[in-house]
């Protein structure tokens, strides 16, 4: 083999990049079960522990928080949470940008346009913009959008194409602001490792929360609108005092809980003489995991965080001063050298604390001795690289409603800029401009605040409070203050959230709980680890043990590799990922199954170990590699195509080719010459006595019984097409729009008795099957699908629970069956539900073309790829076929979704993969043999495949049967889709593909007066 050393490199390079990545994964896990057993259960507990470790160095100087950021991140399916995709609503924007026109025909267009979205592929803006000429074709988009917001950007005079440019510029701001707002209010929810990324289409964001259980507050939290307020702030000079009064309070209020405990505890020895109390922190309103050493400690790293002296003797213990100062050792004044800091900021305060600290300064006894107009709220950024502290403002409400003195809509722009400071140097700064009204009430507030600061605040949470130097007016200000290149920008977004009055609306929600979730992933660790096994005693009873364990080795190298990679890319593993890894090897065993077919038959024609193994190696690479490749096509288009489990299904599949083609034909082939260099492997013959003579010289003649092959396939798609017009399919919400709750309860239910109460409760839109066990169903309804009002979710639960209460244990309550007995629940809205569709369409046929294309390319020949595409197309409509037949009769969901679209794509390259083995030995044939009979090449290309195409056929139904069996109901229907594409793929090979490109050849050469068909039909081995 050339290059052999580059290989070893390269190989051994992968080796250490995926030990290092999925030495992450080991680190975390260790610790992760270090928090487990600390918080023995409660899940708040846990968190502290792994936050409080958080910046320690634990691996290669890596902090924990790091190596969480590295480790193979499980999907929500496997580990529970929420999946949420937001949709901007891009019609709202527009009318926020025309300053709310009421133009009949501009309102009419954006109708129109919102109507049209679900079934096109084209923005918003074009189709508004096409909708607008159609009603109105002479009208200028200039005469909507030239509002005093915008007359810097569009005039009376601006084209339609520089206002579609101003527009969408502005629709991107927006979406920006969006993602920053909920990136920002998810950061604060507590949430590990959450995900939040934009997507392609115009104003999409997806939300991945791992772990949530409190659905509904998530969804008002990522569906409340921005609130940008300006607020006049007090000056901690001016509340000191107050606070110290309230540290004083606190420490009263200590007092008296104490001696109160103090009174029981001997009350309770006097009457029973046997019980011990023990002390209690008086004002402890958070979980009892702090305790006073970390307390203490909390207070040592403040006081060094701030360079301030401890308020107590030096000698008088920490413990002593948090009992006499309960405010100030969680919240430590922001001073210097001992002196207060003059500004807004009151003190700085533990990530752990902040909650505690709110908690005291809402207790009446503290409100009563502080101003009644000051109310306080957090930075939004930690003080400390480490994101440990934050800093606590004090802002001043002026207005008698509680307002803040000038919200945040009168904004009408905001970007980061750079100015001349007073020596001329070159600073970042954030210039602002407000409309009329805003201007006004700006000028009023600047005025009466010189020298004052003046607090921006968005969401409650304060992220700038520069000082007022002078009284602005006109609308126009510059905020500086050392900003980075980067805090300035995020001023400036923090700033244009206010100015967009667009909705934010679920379009598709996806809620796992942890019981599910963890089912999962047992389902698919047991179906991986017996496919696995079974594969490999498979390969080692067809070949020989030595064979059999090579290409073992190498799929436990290809599972090592493809997790890795997985871990180099933080690419989340979910449950078809896993899937898709398991698919792997039964499609990596594909190429040593060709290798050892190839190998066997040099064996055969008299050539030694040595020579029939190279050779071998030599005549499968082509084959192997057009094979991979088509599957890598299906791969990617399903990798574009497809959305959140099944993205991570392509990309599972995608690395897993790849890594195969490299431990299969590389690989596996530096472990046999070396043994072929220490003389181990003379006698290998590449069979077993249960192989010897399994199709070892097989005659079957397919091209004379083509036209009955075609008869099957025919009259599937016959029967199909009659069920299809009577039955139909089975479409999941992914294609229709609404919602599935999978509920469990205690003991079995009958669907049927369930529909029936379900459909009092929910107008009839609603369908119940059972999944997994006879006490799980899954409650599938479009009910108020089309309403956005987060109500609409509580009203389902609600009606949910009347309709199934019956079975329920007596006395369970709502919040009761919403925790315990919703297992997950799922919606797609109907633009979300018409996307999915249109994609999925598109990529089926995209699959096909690309596959098409690429073997007339390859192979050079249209009968070819003519054969390709049909036996595709004949695959892919049977299975449509049997699952319009079927999904009544079967026991287990048949749902046509992205799932099933993912598996035909899956069955598409795999369907191929089998048919270019068979076109690239027919092509290997007529080159070596250019004047033999074309018939004859055809039907040896079929038998001598027929080995390989039965071996690589069993292996991975054996794969996908064990999936199928073991991996759980949620992708039962996935792998029965694979499963019936192995089957029909197979035959399409054998029957439709090969037969119909010979068809095409030979009534193209009987054009040209050439007879391919001999007159006596016989096959004869070559």
């Amino acid at each position: 083999m050339q290059n052999k050393g580059f290989v070893r490199v390269f190989a051994i390079l992968l080796a250490l990049v995926c030990i290092f990545y999925l030495s992450f994964s080991i680190v975390t896990s260790k610790y992760n079960k270090q928090a487990e057993l600390y918080a023995n259960g409660d899940a708040a507990k846990e968190n502290v522990y792994l936050d409080s470790l958080a910046n320690k160095k634990v691996w290669l100087g890596y902090s924990l928080k790091q190596c969480r950021e590295n480790e193979i991140t499980l999907g929500l399916d496997l580990k529970g949470g929420m999946n949420v995709i937001l949709e901007l609503n891009v019609a709202d924007v527009l009318r926020s940008l025309s300053n709310n026109n009421k133009d009949v025909n501009f309102n009419k267009a954006l109708d129109a346009a919102y109507a049209r979205q679900a079934s096109s592929q084209s923005g918003f803006i074009n189709l508004f913009v096409e909708e607008y000429h159609k009603i109105d074709p002479g009208a200028r988009l200039s005469a909507i959008f030239s509002t005093f917001e915008l007359k810097d950007k569009i005039t009376p005079q601006t084209s339609d194409a520089d206002v579609v440019k101003v527009i969408s510029s502005e629709l991107q701001s927006a979406i920006d602001n969006s993602f920053n707002v909920l990136r920002t209010r998810i950061d604060r929810f507590g949430v590990v490792s959450p995900n939040i990324q934009k997507l392609e289409t115009d104003g999409r964001i997806l939300v991945e929360l791992p772990g949530v259980k409190e659905a509904e507050r998530v969804r008002k939290l990522l569906q409340g609108s921005a609130n940008l307020e300006f607020w006049e702030t007090y000056d901690l000079t001016q509340l000191y005092q107050q606070l110290a009064e309230a540290d004083g309070v606190l420490a009263k209020i200590e007092e008296d809980r104490a001696a109160a405990e103090k009174a029981k505890s001997a009350e309770t020895t006097e009457t029973s003489g046997s019980q011990e109390t023990t002390e209690k922190p008086a004002i402890d309103q958070t979980p009892a995991d702090a305790t006073a050493e970390n307390e203490t400690s909390e207070v040592d790293s403040l006081l060094e965080q701030i360079n301030t002296d401890t308020p107590a003797d030096e000698t008088q213990s920490e413990a002593e001063f948090a009992r006499q100062h309960p405010l100030f050792a969680i919240l430590m004044p922001n001073s210097y050298n001992g002196q207060i800091v003059p500004g807004p900021v009151v003190g700085v305060a533990s990530r752990q604390d902040m909650s505690k600290i709110d908690s005291l300064l809402n207790l009446r006894q503290v409100k009563e001795v502080l101003p009644n107009n000051v109310i306080f709220r957090w930075a939004v950024k930690s003080r400390d690289e480490n994101e440990q502290y934050f800093e606590l403002y004090a802002l001043k409400v002026t207005k008698r409603d509680g307002s803040p003195a000038l919200s945040g809509d009168v904004v009408t722009d905001a970007k980061a800029d750079f100015a001349q400071d007073r020596i001329a140097r070159s600073e970042q700064v954030v210039s602002m401009n407000m409309n009329a009204e805003g201007a006004k009430e700006w000028a009023r507030l600047t005025k009466d605040n010189i020298g004052n600061c003046v607090a921006i605040v968005l969401d409650d949470l304060v992220y700038s409070a520069p000082r007022v130097n002078q009284e602005i007016t006109g609308g126009r200000s510059q905020i500086s203050g050392q900003f980075s290149i980067e805090e300035a920008k995020d001023l400036a977004n923090v700033l244009n959230s206010g100015k967009m009055a667009a909705s934010v609306n679920i379009a598709s929600e996806d809620i796992v709980g942890p019981s599910l979730g963890q089912e999962a992933i047992n389902a698919g660790v047991i179906s991986f680890i017996v496919a696995l096994i079974v594969l490999m005693i498979y390969m080692c009873v067809m070949y020989g043990l030595v064979p059999g364990m090579v290409a073992n080795g190498a799929l436990i190298i290809n599972i090592f590799f493809t997790l890795g990679i997985l871990a180099s890319f933080k690419a989340v593993l979910t449950l078809p990922g896993i899937a898709g890894m398991v698919l792997t090897l039964g499609m990596a065993v594909d190429a040593n199954v060709l290798i050892y077919e190839r190998t066997k038959e040099e064996l055969r024609a008299g050539k030694s170990v040595a020579r029939a193994l190279a050779d071998g190696y030599s005549n499968a690479f082509s084959a192997i590699f057009d094979g991979n490749l088509t599957t890598m096509i299906a791969g990617i288009v399903l990798f574009i195509f497809g959305t959140g489990p099944i993205k991570g299904f392509a990309w599972t599949l995608l690395i897993g080719i790849a890594v195969s083609f490299l431990t299969a034909v590389f690989l596996t082939r530096l472990v046999y010459e070396y043994l072929i260099a220490k003389d181990k492997i003379k006698g290998l013959t590449f069979v077993t006595n249960i192989s010897k003579n399994f199709l070892s010289n097989p005659h079957f003649d397919f091209l004379a019984k083509r036209k009955t092959g075609y008869l099957i396939p025919l009259a599937i798609l016959v029967l199909g097409a009659a069920s299809l017009f009577t039955v139909g399919l089975n479409s999941g919400i992914d294609f229709t729009g609404g919602r599935n709750y999978v509920i469990r309860f205690d003991n079995a239910v009958s669907t049927d008795n369930l529909r029936e109460s379900l459909d009092v409760q929910l107008d009839g839109s609603v369908s119940v099957i059972q999944i997994g066990a006879s006490n799980q169903v899954r409650v599938s309804t479009n009910y108020k699908i089309a309403d956005n009002d987060p109500s609409v979710d509580e009203e389902i639960y609600s009606k949910l629970y009347e309709g199934v209460k019956q079975y329920l244990p007596e006395g369970a309550t709502l919040q009761q069956f919403t925790a315990t007995n919703i297992q997950s629940s799922q919606k797609v809205g109907p633009s979300m539900a018409d996307d999915i569709k249109n994609a999925a369409v598109m990529a089926v046929i995209f699959a096909m073309i690309f596959m098409a294309l690429y073997i007339l390319i390859r192979f050079r020949e249209i009968g070819f790829s003519v054969g390709v595409f049909v036996s595709v197309l004949v695959t892919t409509l049977c299975i449509i076929a049997f699952y319009s037949l079927l999904w009544k009769i079967l026991p287990f969901s048949m749902e046509v979704d992205q799932t099933f679209i993912a598996a035909l794509l899956t069955v598409i390259g795999y369907s191929i993969n089998d048919t270019v083995v068979v076109f690239d030995r027919i092509r290997e044939t007529i080159r070596n043999y250019p004047k033999r009979d074309r018939f004859q090449v055809i039907n040896d290309a079929l038998n001598s495949t027929l080995a390989r195409t039965f071996n690589t056929s069993i292996s991975t139904l054996v794969v996908v049967l064990c999936i199928f069996t073991l991996g759980g109901a949620t992708i039962r229907s996935f792998t029965f889709a694979i499963m019936l594409g192995v089957i029909v793929g197979t035959y399409s090979t054998l029957f439709v593909a090969t037969p119909l490109a010979y068809e095409i050849q030979r009534r193209r050469m009987a054009r040209k007066g050439i007879v391919l068909e001999p007159a006596v039909v016989g096959v004869t081995k070559n």
